[in-house]
């Protein structure tokens, strides 16, 4: 089976004032300082390589007053990578942060929950909560791309490459999906947005942005079953994955195939 190295590209961060509450529910701590970071991930095998998620830009920074660090285009090149070399472009989601920069990447044939898609063009955004994390345009730009038949549906458990899958999780979003990866260390998955922080999944404490709150509860197992070890499951947000594992070819790139460089606290 293909082996594949996987990165954590960092491209901006929220502190204060956000605070635990906007990270966890029935936190006894809700108003200490709680800040998130904001990642894509890239895999490369070979001469292939595949981006899970395409960050926001600078206008959607400008419009959510969330300034970002670097473009997500500006950002792939320490690895050598142009926006039109990506062919394969995996979104776990919808939200603005996760989908904000698809037309950034115009050869990009979009890997997405069939679910996700019904859900963010469905009746569910007629609601403000729900509709809060999502961005018209963004939506909008996947429905695009469908009509230019680059994207890919899944319908639960589906295989992107050799070596590489996904897996519908929900809870978060109607069809957000997990990244199961294989790498030297073993199975590697990105949680996404299953799991923000490792405290979610560890303390079982479940995000406030929330379409399903079963489905959030059960996904924190699917994680584990599906991850060769517990070190191998990456959240999709927390700070301490830059801490956990070792800085690589630049500045807020992280390599995580290898494994962590330090014992992960559960």
């Amino acid at each position: 089976m293909t082996e594949w190295e996987v990165y954590a590209i960092k491209y901006a961060e929220r502190g204060n004032p956000r605070t635990r509450a906007d990270s966890f529910i029935f936190d006894d701590n809700h108003d200490q300082p709680h800040t998130i970071d904001y990642f894509m991930w890239l895999l490369r095998s070979g001469d292939r390589t595949i981006l899970v998620d395409s960050g926001y830009d600078n206008e959607e920074a400008a419009a959510r007053a969330r300034p970002i660090r670097v473009d997500p285009v500006e950002a792939l090149k320490p690895f050598g990578v142009g926006p039109d070399d990506i062919d394969d472009l995996i979104v776990t989601h919808l939200h603005y942060d996760h989908a904000g920069g698809l037309h950034l990447f115009p050869n990009a044939k979009l890997h997405l929950q069939a679910a996700e898609m019904a859900y963010a063009t469905g009746p569910c955004m007629c609601h403000e909560t729900l509709k809060m994390p999502f961005t018209a345009g963004h939506v909008c730009e996947a429905v695009k791309r469908l009509y230019s038949g680059k994207v890919v549906f899944y319908e639960g458990d589906g295989l992107v490459a050799d070596g590489v899958s996904v897996h519908c999780i929900g809870g978060h979003s109607r069809g957000l999906q997990s990244v199961r990866v294989m790498t030297s260390s073993g199975w590697l998955v990105l949680a996404s947005d299953a799991s923000h922080f490792y405290e979610n999944l560890w303390a079982r404490k479940p995000f406030p942005i929330v379409v399903d709150l079963e489905d959030m509860l059960k996904g924190f197992d699917t994680l584990q079953s599906l991850a060769s070890a517990p070190a191998l499951i990456i959240p999709g947000h927390d700070p301490l994955v830059r801490e956990y594992f070792p800085e690589a070819v630049g500045t807020d790139i992280y390599r995580l195939d290898k494994g962590p460089q330090k014992e992960i606290v559960r």
